[in-house]
């Protein structure tokens, strides 16, 4: 089975979640290598893209993965959704002592995965996540290759937000338009 990380009762709108209640998991400081560490959450294997928007479900605002923020990502022996990362980089939640040692063993760097031995992985992890519907595992692939991955950073993402709220007509959004002649 794949270790899970990121599925909290609050992304999915009830409890008994693998990870429990994210906001058992939020503390102050993050780990020394935090940045490194979504990084290589950032750059994993996309196994399943949903098309959907969300939030951050402690603050409410928008984020960085919210398009897509229920996609689920792997490195072939943990499974994550999209949005953990910024969860990781904002709330600094915690993470497993066992998948901190994984993902510092290799170095900070995505592996390639061989399909014959995640497949069964796989085959039995879906269905505790809820997607039951996802196997068994069909890709034809042998193996599955780390790539570049196009993912906003969160300071540009954070720019991008501060120039939108810039971006507002005279007085802001929150007046009533003048009515219109004619």
């Amino acid at each position: 089975m794949l270790g899970l990380l990121g599925f909290y009762d609050e992304l999915d709108g009830r409890s008994g979640q693998p990870n429990g209640s994210i906001r058992d998991a939020v503390r102050s400081v993050g780990e020394p290598d935090e940045a490194e560490l979504v990084a290589y959450l950032d750059s994993g294997h996309v196994l399943i893209d949903v098309m959907e928007g969300g939030h951050d479900v402690i603050t409410g605002d928008p984020h960085r993965h919210s398009p897509g923020c229920s996609s689920l990502v792997t490195d072939g022996t943990w499974l994550w959704r999209q949005d953990f990362p910024h969860y990781l980089e904002t709330h600094h939640v915690s993470l497993p002592d066992a998948f901190l040692d994984h993902v510092r063993g290799l170095d900070h760097q995505m592996p390639t995965i061989t399909v014959a031995q995640f497949a069964p992985h796989y085959d039995e992890t879906m269905p505790l996540v809820g997607w039951a519907s996802a196997v068994p595992w069909r890709s034809t692939a042998t193996v599955l290759v780390p790539g570049p991955r196009a993912v906003t950073s969160k300071a540009r993402f954070d720019a991008a937000m501060l120039d939108r709220g810039r971006d507002r007509p005279q007085g802001g959004w929150d007046r009533p338009r003048k009515p219109r002649k004619g």
